[in-house]
């Protein structure tokens, strides 16, 4: 196999157990699509914002979120922050949830090597936990 054969394998695999792109995530009560989420790398950690609400008005704040994101516009907020890569997932992060305005513990990570499926937990200081599977957006 030539070396630029190797080098174009080796990136799509990469490609394909990255978190970085949009993310359509799951209200857990109704089933349907909430808004999309952009996953990025910056400075070795990944961090991901909401860049499109599909249940709500897109001029939506987050009322109940503290410190400076109260009253923000959900569009454009950082909500995922600080995610180290580990193996084969990230951990270590943050994640907010703008509808309570709680923040998290976070880790993602791909299960049975779908790269299109992404699980979200977030972790609660008790130890108590919510996982989450978000759609990639093509």
């Amino acid at each position: 196999m030539s070396l630029s054969a190797i080098m174009l394998c080796t990136g799509i695999l990469m490609a394909q157990s990255n978190p970085v792109g949009i993310w359509k995530t799951i209200d857990d009560e109704t089933g349907e699509a909430k808004s999309h989420v952009e996953i990025y790398e910056q400075g070795g950690k990944y961090h991901g914002k909401i860049i499109k609400l599909l249940l709500k008005p897109a001029d939506s704040v987050c009322e109940k979120c503290p410190g400076k994101r109260k009253n923000k516009k959900v569009v454009g907020m950082v909500i995922i922050e600080d995610l180290k890569p580990y193996d084969d997932y990230w951990k270590k992060g943050n994640i907010l949830d703008p509808e309570s305005g709680s923040e998290y513990g976070c880790s993602i990570w791909f299960e049975d090597g779908e790269p299109d499926e992404l699980k979200v937990r977030g972790i609660h200081w008790t130890g108590l936990y919510r996982t989450q599977t978000w759609h990639r957006v093509k």
